[in-house]
């Protein structure tokens, strides 16, 4: 068994890019950074107050740059989701101007899934701060779980401002007097999601390829400007096919003369970088908990609810179970997968250097982290999900590592 690829908070994280972004827009910081706090934690995980991120929440409006970013009047940040580091190097053919770019590998954040990474990049800060800890969550004292992406619950849906409280980059920026614009399609603008993770932005509806390039030109045309350019459709094509399939190979294609024609948008003096929210696996085996004739029956035991996703689990326990899920858990999954308690996975640094207090009733009391290509799936409860080719969450390098690409124009 292979060590988790715990993420590089502090150093090499999607949480350090998007404060060294603003950092190169001309904000710095007066306040510890991520690895302020780590280091100075005497531990890699612990609960806080919420006193140290509160900090930096009241009206600062500089940020420390931990990826030592030039500075820039503009930048374009262009998001692939799904894009993985290793899943571009293992086709340079099919993006070959992507391939050609100068840059370094960042590592996503646990899980390694979009609401978690967005709500990353949309804040600055690790998921141990922001609370967007998974794709299904429980929701503390409730009994039951709120879909963090698709924003839909069984029963009260949380507000998206009270789940996420933390002020975004986005609101920050603007404060500070820069213009900040997300181009995307145009159905992803009034979401709860983007709500949590876009608050301060000002949404462009771009639905085809030309929009979303016009959209960029105009936003950059400001003297100063932040810019975000999402691309979703190279995921989709993962999970229904597969990453490497003809169909991800097609897509791919299209991310690579999507960026260079935003390249050729940038003005004097902008940069413009390429990033991932996560990368991605190919399923060989499945373990489902929703099979009465397979080993995964055993994982149903003492269960309350199942959260998370395939391949990054939140198991609740019901009370006083907790201990007799984990061993079930590890048992059933040995060989194939991380199995830890709460408390493992926060001491061990996953979700940041430290996990917020008021967080921490979010998490599974177990986790189950596969290591091999496979997925924990739910065939009744979630039949999409347990129907995917390629999914992601883990703690794989596959999964994990993210390109960060610059093309610059200063």
């Amino acid at each position: 068994m292979t060590a988790p690829l715990v993420p590089a908070y502090g150093t090499a994280s999607l949480a350090d890019l998007s404060s060294s972004l603003l950092a190169a827009l001309g904000l710095r910081t007066t306040s510890p950074g991520i690895a302020g706090r780590a280091s100075g934690s005497g531990s890699a995980g612990r609960a806080s107050d919420g006193a140290e991120t509160g900090r930096a929440e009241t009206g600062l409006t500089e940020f420390g740059n931990p990826l030592g970013l030039e500075p820039a009047g503009r930048v374009l940040l262009f998001i692939v989701d799904g894009l993985g580091a290793e899943l571009l190097r293992a086709h340079p053919e099919t993006a070959p101007f992507l391939s050609a770019r100068q840059g370094r590998v960042l590592t996503a954040g646990f899980p390694a899934t979009t609401a978690t990474s967005l709500g990353t990049l949309g804040t600055g800060l690790p998921p141990g701060e922001h609370g967007m800890l998974g794709y299904q969550l429980a929701v503390p004292g409730a009994g039951y779980l709120l879909n963090c992406l698709r924003w839909t619950a069984t029963g009260p849906v949380v507000p998206p401002d009270e789940w996420q409280p933390t002020p975004t980059v986005f609101e920050r920026a603007a404060a500070a007097g820069i213009p900040v614009s997300y181009v995307a399609p145009s159905a992803f603008g009034p979401t709860a999601f983007n709500r949590a993770v876009y608050r301060g932005v000002g949404f462009v509806g771009a639905d085809t390829l030309d929009d979303r390039v016009e959209g960029a030109r105009a936003a950059l045309a400001e003297p100063r400007s932040h810019v975000t350019v999402y691309y979703g459709d190279l995921d989709a094509a993962g999970h229904r096919f597969g990453w490497g399939s003809p169909q991800w190979l097609e897509r791919l294609a299209v991310v690579d003369r999507l960026a260079e024609r935003l390249a050729d948008t940038l003005p004097p003096g902008s940069a413009m970088y390429v990033t991932a929210d996560h990368g991605m696996v190919n399923v060989t085996e499945s373990i489902d908990v929703d099979d009465p004739a397979g080993p995964g029956v055993a994982l149903r035991e003492g269960v309350a609810l199942l959260g998370g996703e395939t391949r990054a689990r939140h198991v609740y326990a019901e009370r006083g179970a907790a201990g007799a899920v984990l061993d079930a858990w590890r048992d059933v999954l040995a060989g194939r997968a991380w199995v830890v308690s709460r408390q493992e996975a926060v001491e061990s640094g996953w979700f940041g250097p430290s996990v917020r207090s008021g967080w921490l009733p979010r998490i599974g009391d177990v986790l189950a982290v596969p290591y091999t290509d496979c997925a924990i799936v739910a065939s009744v409860a979630e039949p999409v999900e347990s129907s995917f080719v390629g999914t992601h969450g883990s703690l794989t390098a596959a999964e994990q590592h993210v390109p960060l690409l610059e093309v610059s124009t200063r």
